[in-house]
């Protein structure tokens, strides 16, 4: 691809360094940014510098929020004997859209991996378990890919949990095995944590 300008092309490879974005989309969003006002470009580009500097990760589950806190687990509406153990930030996001759960979330960062070089040292595991080894919560639901790598940390979990005093369930198979929890529609989320089963351990 052939530029008239070396701002255009330097702008094009920085799109085009994000997931999902090819070199002509990038093109196509460069040139967008191009026609609109200066003001305008400029709102865009502050907003992404803001959002980098000031974004915290929860202290308490490990979501992504403006303070050191989530909203979520600042919401007293929520029932805190119940948390939903997920892989990742855009996992919270999936589950909340289906307005399904009204707990809490424990963000794991990950999932075990052995074949990338990821174990439970590299994941909030620890920090989850002290939050249940305070006593709250009653419950902890897997909502983890089903995928080799998530029915492991499933398991792992499920072990480390087994003498604690709080029921570990699993989302109902709505969601097909291999599937990435975040890409499933809305409504088959939603059955599958209403409809959630009991985890029991093979060993």
């Amino acid at each position: 691809m052939n530029f008239s300008s070396k701002l255009i092309e330097e702008a094009v490879n920085a799109f085009a360094s994000l997931p999902s974005i090819g070199k002509k989309t990038a093109l196509r969003l460069v040139l967008h940014l191009i026609n609109q006002d200066k003001e305008v470009t400029g709102q865009f580009a502050e907003a992404i510098v803001k959002m980098r500097e000031h974004i915290k990760h929860c202290e308490i589950c490990h979501n992504i929020s403006d303070l050191a806190v989530c909203e979520i687990c600042s919401d007293a509406r929520r029932d805190r004997s119940v948390v939903c153990v997920v892989e990742g930030i855009r996992d919270v996001m999936a589950i909340e859209d289906t307005s399904q759960f009204r707990g809490l979330y424990h963000v794991l960062g990950g999932v075990i991996s052995p074949i990338e070089g990821i174990g439970p040292s590299d994941l909030y595991i620890d920090a989850l378990m002290q939050r249940i080894q305070k006593g709250e919560i009653k419950e902890v639901i897997m909502a983890i890919s089903p995928t080799i790598e998530g029915d492991t940390t499933i398991f792992y979990l499920s072990k480390k949990l087994k003498d604690m005093k709080v029921k570990v369930s699993t989302i109902a198979r709505g969601v097909s095995f291999g599937g990435e929890l975040e890409y499933a529609d809305e409504l088959t989320l939603g059955r599958s944590i209403v409809a959630r089963v009991p985890y029991r351990i093979n060993e």
